[in-house]
């Protein structure tokens, strides 16, 4: 999630300092480093990577029966959500894929949280992989903390996934998995290339991520 659209007066009338980055901000960058910038925040955007995770992990651990699980939790994880944000852009309701502005936020996290546990629950019922399971369980965690910071301030969702699923995949395939992290900075550069966060979210959003799903995982396997 991501703004595009500048900050928009609250009811009061005053700007919502969370719908951007804030005061002491560089100035925007060079148009190749824009556009460098742009094509890393949309090709690894979190949708996008839970997809790739889920059926990743489901074919490596599960053959074509995990493949099958990783499909269903994708459906509730990544391909639901993404079609709730495409109804409100149609509607006027949300200004932009990544839903950048962090009110509108407080609207859409709640209900990626409710498809994400419809998942679970099913999947716990119809006794899914005990990885499959897991997964999912990580990314309900992840959500609770990050759905609580974003109540005052613009914590980054895209560096949370990216930071979450790289720590997951050590835990389930092998710690080689690790040697992806720089894919995290690369994430968090261009969220802050683009302004759509300071550095300090970025930070926070890997953080947050990494030990949320990471412990979660862990726990559950």
């Amino acid at each position: 999630m991501n703004p595009t659209a500048q900050t928009s007066p609250d009811a009061t009338g005053a700007t919502d300092a969370s719908a951007a980055p804030g005061p002491g901000i560089p100035a925007a960058p060079a148009v190749p480093e824009h556009r460098m910038a742009r094509l890393v925040t949309d090709g690894v955007e979190p949708k996008n990577v839970i997809i790739a995770l889920v059926l990743l992990l489901g074919a490596v651990r599960y053959g074509l029966v995990g493949l099958g699980w990783g499909a269903f939790a994708a459906l509730f994880a990544a391909v639901i959500p993404t079609w709730f944000i495409r109804r409100g852009m149609r509607r006027g309701e949300i200004e932009d894929r990544h839903v950048g502005h962090r009110k509108r936020r407080l609207v859409v996290l709640p209900l990626v949280l409710l498809s994400v546990l419809i998942s679970l629950v099913t999947m716990v019922v119809l006794d899914a992989p005990t990885d499959m399971t897991a997964i999912v369980l990580a990314m309900f965690a992840s959500l609770l903390p990050l759905l609580l910071v974003t109540v005052w301030w613009k914590i980054s969702v895209h560096t949370a996934v990216t930071g979450g699923a790289t720590v997951c995949l050590a835990l389930a395939l092998s710690p080689w998995w690790l040697l992806v992290a720089p894919v995290v900075a690369v994430v968090a550069w261009s969220r802050v290339v683009l302004r759509d966060h300071t550095l300090a979210q970025t930070v926070a959003g890997t953080v947050v991520g990494a030990l949320t799903a990471g412990l979660t995982f862990w726990a559950a396997r």
